[in-house]
């Protein structure tokens, strides 16, 4: 489950980038990324699913999306490691 959970916020982060990287003209970038990042995450749970964005939105910079999310690894019930799991992806502002 932790690694699904990695992959699909990976995955969610890589089309936040995208989006912002092609959405620098929209009225509120960072919104757009941000919604794009949860749309593309729908198994986690969003209410424990933290995003950031930072850009400068010009063309030529980069855009850069983190998000983490929790996990815990269990063995026969006992909580053997958990935190927090992050991805960060950056892109170029098109």
């Amino acid at each position: 489950i932790v690694f699904n959970n990695y992959i699909q916020l990976t995955d969610a982060v890589r089309a936040g980038a995208r989006k912002g990287a092609v959405g620098r003209h929209q009225q509120n970038p960072q919104g757009v990324v941000i919604q794009a990042v949860r749309d593309a995450s729908t198994s986690l749970k969003q209410s424990d699913l933290n995003v950031s964005v930072t850009s400068s939105w010009q063309q030529g910079e980069d855009v850069t999306v983190s998000a983490s999310y929790p996990y815990s690894i269990n063995l026969l019930g006992v909580v053997i490691k958990s935190g927090r799991m992050t991805s960060t992806t950056k892109e170029r502002v098109e």
